[in-house]
């Protein structure tokens, strides 16, 4: 098993996600988590785009929201909650799968900050940075794991 700092396991974390009726939905995969660190993924699918053709901006900003929010989890602990999120797009996102990678930048004992990198992959591999997004996570005390 791989452990995070708070002791909450990649497997315990992708239970989480899976318990999210959205996450499941999209069809959202944990991919890594631990250390301050996490990455989700989803493959873009046609119901997720929006009206010329580019993966909605709505399923960016959820996957930055999550990515972000299970980064700071893995140092604060499972129980957290995004308290804000602001996301720039950079370029339409076109491709066949988005990932999200995020990261704790600063850290205290209530509240983390994050920051996201989302990118879309061609088939081929090519990668493409399409939007960034930072967040502020806050630990909220009751526990969900």
């Amino acid at each position: 098993m791989t452990y995070d700092a708070t002791g909450v396991t990649l497997e315990l974390a992708t239970k989480v996600l899976e318990g999210q009726p959205f996450s499941t939905l999209l069809g959202t995969r944990l991919t890594s988590f631990g250390r301050g660190e996490a990455t989700l993924e989803l493959d873009i699918r046609d119901d997720l785009l929006q009206q010329d053709g580019y993966l909605h901006g709505g399923v960016l900003a959820y996957a930055a929201d999550n990515a972000i929010t299970f980064a700071g989890g893995s140092s604060l602990g499972p129980s957290v909650l995004t308290s804000g999120l602001t996301i720039s797009y950079l370029r339409p996102a076109s491709g066949a799968r988005l990932i999200a990678r995020a990261h704790v930048i600063h850290t205290s004992r209530r509240q983390a900050t994050c920051r996201c990198d989302l990118t879309v992959h061609d088939d081929d591999g090519t990668a493409t940075l399409c939007a960034a997004a930072q967040g502020t996570i806050i630990a909220t005390g009751n526990s969900t794991a």
